[in-house]
């Protein structure tokens, strides 16, 4: 039996909402990865700074926090 053109619609209404809430999903989880990476890279190189003499101590910026994640999350998705 076909359907009638509400019910049409509203196959294609909850088609709709499925699909924006998958994406809003994915956006979610992505964001929520990046900043795992970039916890984890901030408490490695407070680690690392940490277990280092103090002649070879560095400065832990915001850069080299991101630059971390980034190679964290470059080999996490490889």
């Amino acid at each position: 039996m076909a359907l009638t053109e509400e019910q049409q619609s509203q196959v294609a209404m909850q088609a709709a909402i499925d699909a924006n809430r998958a994406t809003t999903q994915a956006t979610t989880d992505a964001a929520r990865a990046r900043l795992e990476a970039v916890r984890l890279a901030k408490e490695v190189l407070v680690e690392n700074r940490r277990t280092s003499s103090a002649a070879d101590a560095t400065d832990i910026t915001a850069a080299a926090i991101t630059a971390m994640a980034t190679e964290l999350a470059t080999y996490v998705n490889s």
